[in-house]
């Protein structure tokens, strides 16, 4: 049974989470401060946390660094703030999903099986020293995008996402299947149009710093992989 730690100081929400990943497989652990949530993962044990930002005194943001510091579990950010620079700091902090209060309790149970099959899959959260290479491009995992030729490519969270993941496993052919969830957070329930957008919108910026280059491959009715 996998040890999920909540940390979140609202009593009322902190129930219904332990509840809700009771009845649904996980032993959940509760923490009501910032110093109590970093006593408990220095006590080891655990696969993921949820994370609040308010909380008194340490605030999430700084659990949120210390944490990405010293181990590497995903951790998913729960907040009120749903603000493209809000998402951006705790991002570039480490987190590795974000959701916005009021939230969906089975989106919830999916990003947490997406980010849990991902450890499970060896694919990095973020990469060892906060860059990516391959080719012509770094992504770097600070400033949350890529560079080809030390020019910034400007990519979309999506985008970002994609390349990161292509980037993380070079030889390995990701379906849409396997996009959908690591990216999406979803299953894919065959939406062509959604996937061949943000490819092509990816395909299209990394052209445009480097036109000689032909960096994503598509492997017919299969999916799609880093180009040799």
């Amino acid at each position: 049974m996998q040890k999920i730690l909540i940390v979140e100081d609202d009593v009322h929400i902190s129930e219904m989470l332990c509840e809700l990943l009771a009845q649904n497989g996980y032993e959940p652990t509760a923490a009501f401060s910032g110093t109590e949530a970093l006593m408990c993962l220095q006590a080891g044990g655990f696969s993921l946390v949820l994370l609040d930002l308010m909380l008194p005194g340490k605030t999430g943001e700084q659990v949120l660094g210390e944490a990405r510091a010293a181990y590497s579990l995903p951790i998913i950010v729960l907040t009120a703030k749903a603000d493209k620079e809000t998402t951006v700091r705790f991002l570039r902090l480490g987190a590795d999903d974000y959701l916005a209060k009021p939230f969906d309790n089975d989106e919830l149970l999916a990003r947490m099986a997406v980010q849990l099959r991902r450890v499970s899959a060896g694919v990095p959260s973020t990469p060892d020293g906060g860059e990516l290479r391959y080719k012509n491009i770094t992504l770097d995992a600070d400033a949350y995008d890529a560079f080809i030729g030390g020019k910034p490519a400007n990519l979309s969270k999506r985008e970002y996402e994609i390349l990161r993941l292509f980037m993380s496993r070079p030889q390995k052919v990701f379906s849409k299947n396997n996009l959908y969830e690591s990216v999406w957070g979803g299953e894919f329930l065959g939406d062509d149009n959604t996937i061949n957008v943000h490819i092509s919108h990816l395909r299209a910026k990394l052209a445009a710093l480097d036109p000689s280059g032909d960096y994503i491959q598509t492997v017919w009715g299969i999916g799609y992989k880093m180009k040799e």
